[in-house]
């Protein structure tokens, strides 16, 4: 057991940077400066700011909040009966740039002044870089629409911005540390004096790091989860809003970079999104979290950013994402036949290599069963493994070893890669199970024509046990008849055809929001031989 874990902690460590493991050494040393900023001022616009609003309403009457499907009030910002995730976005303010915001514009101020007075410097969670910086900016923006800061508001937002600065989550890196110079960029231009100016140019030197590093080639987020790159989208628009109203002459860089990279960056979201109108749930990704794709490129609109053409062939290749899409008329299949993410920040990871998801009839019908809460439970590990996803299980183990809530090992890496439009088919192999005694190899085929699609599984290599599983949206009526599953939905039927290998039925969860917890049914496809097919019809 030991070596197990000791193995296990070095297939972790080995991809880190050695940026990540300086800056965990620093946190456990450095010593914040929590003492006021000394001199408070305010640079004028040049032009009226126009706040995104992506956020939807989190605040009700009675001091009543929702985050994530729970109920809480705003009287303990650290309730230990609340998940992590669920205090962090009490502490996030984002119902100060929710569409209505103005309606609660006096008890957005009154809890403005509460958080301040509760949350002395440095304590608490309200006190960790991510939260300082989404509250930054809702702060910051709910600002700049309603003026007349007052000068408590000011020296607290100023010493949450000089905390952040000296608390960079470089031991983390990825959509963390974006955020963070996200806020100080935000910080730095409203803000004017020497210190305001360090937090201008540190946020410009990590965002011309760190753009071009987190969003690839095909546009795509390089964490690969659709909801993070969705929020990415709105970063960079919030980002397009502010530089437009401060014209600094040190961002008009920055603003054109937005530009030129957002609509090949909505044009991925759209690539990933259902017909229902909702993203695919590949890696840590839930419903109704980020803005959609249609949200966004309303806003985009109105900030004068080029929209992409919508219109995509039957099949689109995401290449540096490893992700594919096919336009099948009545249905849209979307795949995964990439890495689990970057090496040195897998955090985000499932073990869902050679997963699917498919609509038929605008309607899901598989899917990968989602994402309902972070932390380090066994919930949160079942969640992330391969039995969850619409893949193949080989001897029950996970073809990633994702562990400890954010974690991965061993990771699954793709290769011989067919992309091939001429003969109707996509094909991808993995070598995630290798570590495994019999090293099989996991082989995964999708051939499509008119009305059907032909799933194919092969595994080489010795193994004791390997099924296909194909997770189903829990609105379908499922009945077995022979070896086809016959599924329907307000007259809408759908058959799937076991041709190769055995079949049955279980139970399981699916979780496409946060909080959420739905039952629903799984076909799980034994294979024989080494092979197991399934052909869906419509």
């Amino acid at each position: 057991m030991y070596l197990e874990r000791s193995m296990r902690y070095f297939h972790t460590l080995k991809y880190l940077k050695f940026e990540q493991v300086k800056g965990r050494i620093y946190r456990y040393i450095n010593k914040v400066d929590i003492t006021p900023v000394n001199t408070i001022d305010t640079r004028k616009l040049k032009q009226v700011f126009v706040p995104v609003h992506l956020n939807k309403r989190s605040m009700f009457d009675d001091d009543i909040v929702v985050f994530i499907n729970e109920t809480g009030t705003f009287f303990d910002w650290n309730d230990p009966q609340h998940s992590k995730l669920w205090l962090y976005n009490l502490h996030y303010f984002d119902d100060l740039n929710s569409h209505d915001a103005l309606d609660r514009f006096d008890k957005h101020r009154e809890l403005v002044s509460k958080w301040i007075n509760e949350n002395p410097p440095g304590c608490g969670n309200g006190w960790e870089p991510y939260p300082i910086s989404l509250r930054v900016v809702n702060w910051i923006k709910w600002l700049l629409v309603h003026g007349n800061a007052t000068d408590t508001q000011l020296e607290s937002l100023a010493l949450q911005a000089k905390f952040l600065y000296q608390s960079l989550e470089t031991h983390l890196l990825g959509n963390h540390l974006f955020a963070n110079a996200k806020a100080l960029l935000f910080a730095g231009l409203y803000f004017k004096g020497s210190e305001a100016d360090r937090w201008l140019e540190r946020a410009l030197d990590l965002l011309a790091r760190e753009v071009p590093e987190q969003i690839l080639e095909d546009g795509g987020n390089f964490e690969l989860s659709p909801m993070y790159h969705a929020t990415m989208n709105a970063d960079l628009l919030d980002i397009i809003s502010l530089l437009s109203s401060y014209q600094h002459n040190s961002c008009r860089w920055l603003e054109e970079d937005c530009r030129k990279r957002l609509p090949e960056m909505l044009q991925w979201l759209a690539v990933m999104t259902h017909p229902d109108g909702g993203v695919s749930l590949f890696n840590d990704t839930a419903i109704d979290i980020a803005p959609t794709q249609a949200q966004l490129a309303v806003v985009a609109k109105a900030y004068d950013v080029a929209l992409p053409s919508l219109t995509q062939g039957m099949l689109t290749h995401l290449e540096a994402s490893g992700y594919f899409r096919l336009n099948l008329e009545e249905a849209v299949l979307i795949g995964d036949i990439g890495r689990v993410g970057p090496d040195y920040i897998p955090g985000h990871a499932h073990a869902d290599t050679l997963s699917f998801e498919l609509s038929l009839f605008s309607r899901r019908l598989i899917v990968n069963s989602g994402t309902s809460l972070y932390g380090t439970s066994a919930e949160r590990e079942r969640q992330r493994g391969t039995a969850a996803h619409s893949t193949v299980v080989i001897d029950g183990e996970n073809s990633s070893e994702v562990w400890g809530g954010f974690r991965v090992a061993r990771r699954a890496a793709p290769f011989d890669v067919l992309v091939d439009k001429m003969s109707n088919t996509v094909r991808c192999s993995h070598d995630g199970y290798v570590r495994l005694a019999g090293q099989p190899i996991h082989t995964r085929q999708w051939r499509y024509g008119k009305r059907h699609v032909s799933i194919l599984d092969r595994v080489t290599g010795r193994y004791k046990s390997a099924e296909a599983r194909y997770h189903l949206h829990p609105e379908w009526v499922t009945e077995f008849s022979g070896n086809t599953l016959f599924c329907e939905f307000e007259g809408d039927e759908v058959e799937l055809v076991v041709k190769s290998g055995k079949a049955r039925l279980e139970g399981s969860t699916y979780h496409p929001e946060f909080g959420s917890r739905i039952y629903n049914q799984v076909l799980v496809v034994t294979l024989n031989d080494g092979c197991a097919e399934v052909e869906i019809r419509w």
